[in-house]
């Protein structure tokens, strides 16, 4: 029977890399790339071939082998596995490229920044510290060649093969035989007077010096050059100078040269360091300084290095994340490290902790996730958004906080084109009905309209048919300007969705009624769509053959390319609405007339009181638009682009000299109901929206307005003014002659777009409301003394002490 013996470099599970090798310390140790055979990660392999004859170094090579084995510190180069045979020597470490090659390949692109070498330097005194310090051990090697560095851009100390232990053990220094390392040698060695080394870490510490001339100014030439600092930064030229003096004596301990280079104003006292040393000891730090830390952290990402901020940064905030509680205050930086990333990392490393993200009931997290999808929305696919993103997210429409409120609307613009029909055009366009129906901030009406029209051209034609006329025909009625703006140029954004017949009689009659509307701005912008429907008219009425074309996309299937051209010349953007009709509502009403009669009222009944929010609400007790404040741009961040100011609103921005002129809109909250009780309906938000299809409210549509009518006598205030019960009201119309109104007597179901009720935004009557609740209480004390009344006379007197058994 035959045996054959294995091959331990066969079975060894890391295998070298067909490229040649990258050179290696001075010395019989050849550096390989390589990779491990079982998973394909990179790592780095010296390689030692035994040489006949070559005993000597052949021990100096199994020394460095077991010194690296058993030395472990961040700072030294990191072991992984070995090999040792009659043949050869394999060290398999962590993926690293030599310092000397690291620095010709950065100077072609550029250079290293000063902050990158502090750090790298601090790496190499602070692992000679170790080594002197802890271990009192002598490495004997310090220069260019016996210094690596990582993907991350660490460097690690090797090149252990001349290393000795301080205390005398094991006999003095090995002989290098290398000329190339004789110049690193301090001057007390090589002039043969006898001087001894006072300090054990004297020698190092020279090498060091000669270290620190090369990084600045390339490879040493000869010893004298070391008088001349040539680059060195000047912050570092007098704790240089120190330790390539003649003297051994005054040359610093490795520990106390770094509290000098640390010290204020010194060459290692940057921003970069400081980070660096709280990343090595953030699993000891408390939770109060992990979040200051992390708050701080994306003003200084910028200026770090790329491959640092990759392997360095970005491992620590998932962590932080995923085992810290760290919270909202890891999303701007996890962020900004991922515009560093691939398509494949960012999908393997930023979107799973996105998805997870998304869950929290966190609202701080929530919000800055919102605020924060364009970056990382490229990256979802459409199964991710519709099971594990979308679910999460509406939950944001139901939500106490406005500004969450507005946040998730902006959303829906780049979520939309991923999601699927029934999140579309069934569950998505519930919840825009009841916002722009219900939703107590202008803001946020006007931010539904907005969107809507922007995503418009992603629903399906039946949906479309019966959403857009009426949704934005229900805008150009909302008592906030800006919404009425939204309004008209939701139609005109989505022109090419309409049939003729739809553009003639429910479009155009809308538009016209807006040319008498109080605020210029609304009315320029009712012009203009009103000249552009009517080109669209007079086209196809001069050439009936047009008309197919011009309806091509009434029936079409959605297609994120329609209603691109009326969308250029219409330019509105949702992303910085709150600033716009912030400015709006800030405007000064000095000119505005009041009512001082009025008395202030309270917080009507059936209304749900609002917690406190970044956006106040537009209906508090207040007299005036100027105690608006702009909280909802609070939240958001200050580096978002606010584009809404930037795009085509004509003469939006007039509207502010226009508020303080026109009629008090807001004494007492909004316009009141005078003389009727609140209409919201007291079923939750979920039972507002679940019936929709039920109810099949979309279909309700525009109603033809009558006839316009002269105000009649005895008109009462706008803040009395009924916009629009469930009861019909005999109070007068001061606007009669500047807007239409509806017939008399048509109901329309609250949740429905065409609806003119807007319940959850006027109010009623402080006097009415005072004087309703009065007689409430009246009655119900009534009924409760002639209940009393009655159960006693049913049950007679009952004795003292005794019980009454069934």
């Amino acid at each position: 029977m035959w045996f054959f013996a294995r091959d331990p470099v066969r079975d060894f599970p890391f295998e070298l890399s067909p490229d040649p090798p990258e050179g290696g310390p001075p010395g019989p140790w050849v550096l390989h790339r390589g990779r491990k055979k079982a998973t394909g990660s990179p790592v780095s392999i010296f390689v030692y071939d035994v040489k006949p004859g070559a005993d000597e170094q052949t021990q100096v090579a199994k020394a460095a082998f077991k010194r690296l084995k058993t030395l472990r510190h961040p700072n030294i180069l990191a072991y992984i596995d070995g090999l040792e045979t009659d043949k050869c020597l394999h060290v398999v470490t962590e993926a690293v490229t030599p310092l000397g090659m690291y620095l010709k390949e950065r100077a072609e692109a550029g250079g290293l920044k000063e902050l990158e070498l502090s750090w790298g330097l601090h790496q190499i005194v602070k692992a000679l510290s170790f080594l002197v310090n802890d271990c009192s051990l002598i490495h004997n090697n310090i220069c260019m060649a016996a210094v690596f560095v990582d993907r991350a851009g660490e460097w690690k100390l090797g090149g252990l093969d001349y290393m000795y232990s301080a205390q005398g053990n094991g006999g003095g220094p090995p002989r290098k035989g290398v000329p190339e390392l004789e110049q690193y040698d301090p001057p007390e060695l090589a002039d043969g007077s006898g001087r001894a080394v006072r300090e054990k870490w004297s020698a190092d510490m020279w090498r060091l010096g000669c270290l620190i001339w090369e990084v600045f100014n390339g490879p040493l030439p000869r010893a004298a050059a070391l008088r001349n600092p040539g680059k060195i930064p000047k912050s570092l030229v007098p704790h240089y100078c120190e330790l390539v003096g003649a003297n051994p004596k005054v040359r610093p301990n490795p520990a106390r040269f770094l509290q000098n280079c640390r010290a204020p104003g010194g060459f290692m006292n940057n921003r970069f360091v400081e980070t660096n040393l709280f990343l090595e000891e953030i699993q000891i730090k408390e939770p109060a300084e992990k979040q200051k830390f992390f708050q701080e952290l994306s003003k200084s990402l910028d200026s770090f290095p790329e491959d640092f901020c990759r392997h360095r940064v970005l491992p620590q905030l998932l962590t932080a994340f995923e085992f810290g509680n760290a919270g909202a205050v890891v999303l701007t930086p996890l962020f900004k490290v991922g515009k560093f990333l691939n398509a494949e990392e960012y999908q393997q490393k930023i979107i799973p902790v996105v998805v997870k993200m998304f869950s929290s009931t966190d609202r701080a997290m929530r919000i800055r996730l919102l605020q924060q999808m364009e970056q990382f929305i490229q990256y979802l696919d459409e199964p991710t958004v519709n099971t594990q993103i979308f679910p999460h997210v509406v939950h944001g429409f139901l939500d106490t906080n406005p500004a969450i409120r507005e946040q998730t609307v902006k959303s829906m613009l780049l979520l939309a084109p991923k999601l699927n029909e029934a999140n579309l055009n069934v569950e998505l366009m519930k919840h825009f009905a009841r916002l722009q129906a219900k939703d107590e901030q202008g803001p946020i009406r006007c931010n539904t309209t907005v969107c809507l029209g922007k995503i418009g051209s992603y629903l399906n034609a039946s949906t479309r048919h019966r959403v857009l006329t009426s949704a934005f025909s229900r805008a150009t009625k909302d008592p906030f300007a800006p919404s009425r703006v939204a309004g008209v140029l939701g139609f005109a954004a989505t022109h090419n969705l309409y049939s003729m017949n739809d553009c003639a009689h429910k479009i155009l009659p809308v538009l016209c009624g807006l040319t008498v509307d109080p605020e210029k701005s609304v009315r320029d912008q009712a012009f203009k769509a009103i000249r552009s429907f009517l080109s669209k008219l007079e086209s196809v009425s001069e050439d009936p053959t047009q008309l197919a074309e011009v309806e091509k996309d009434v029936h079409a299937a959605s297609s994120p390319g329609m209603g691109g051209a009326a969308a250029s010349w219409a330019g509105w953007a949702v992303t910085g609405v709150s600033s716009l009709t912030s400015k709006l509502i800030r405007a000064h009403p000095t000119a505005a007339p009041a009512e001082p009669n009025i008395p202030q009222r309270p917080t009507p009944e059936g209304l749900p009181a609002l917690a406190p929010t970044l956006v106040p609400a537009t209906s508090t007790t207040s007299g005036h638009w100027e105690t608006q404040e702009e909280s909802t741009d609070t939240v958001e961040d200050s580096n978002t682009a606010d584009r809404w100011d930037d795009e085509d609103w004509g003469s939006l921005e007039e509207a502010e000299s226009v508020l303080a002129q026109q009629e008090d809109w807001s004494i007492g909250g909004q316009a009141s109901r005078g003389g009727q009780t609140s209409n919201v309906d007291p079923k939750s938000p979920e039972s507002d929206w679940s019936s929709w299809e039920a109810e099949g409210s979309w279909e309700q549509g525009w109603q033809e307005p009558s006839p316009p009518e002269p105000p009649p006598e005895g008109t009462r205030p706008a803040s009395e003014y009924n916009w629009g019960g469930s009861e019909p009201s005999d109070k007068g119309d001061p606007f009669a002659a500047m807007s239409a109104r509806r017939e008399a007597g048509i109901q329309l179901r609250p949740d429905s777009w065409g609806d003119d009720n807007w319940e959850g935004l006027e109010t009623e009557s402080r006097q009415g409301k005072a004087e309703l609740a009065r007689k409430k209480r009246e009655e119900r004390r009534r009924e409760m003394e002639a209940k009393r009344a009655e159960k006693k006379a049913a049950k007679g007197p009952m004795k003292l002490g005794t019980r009454k058994l069934d």
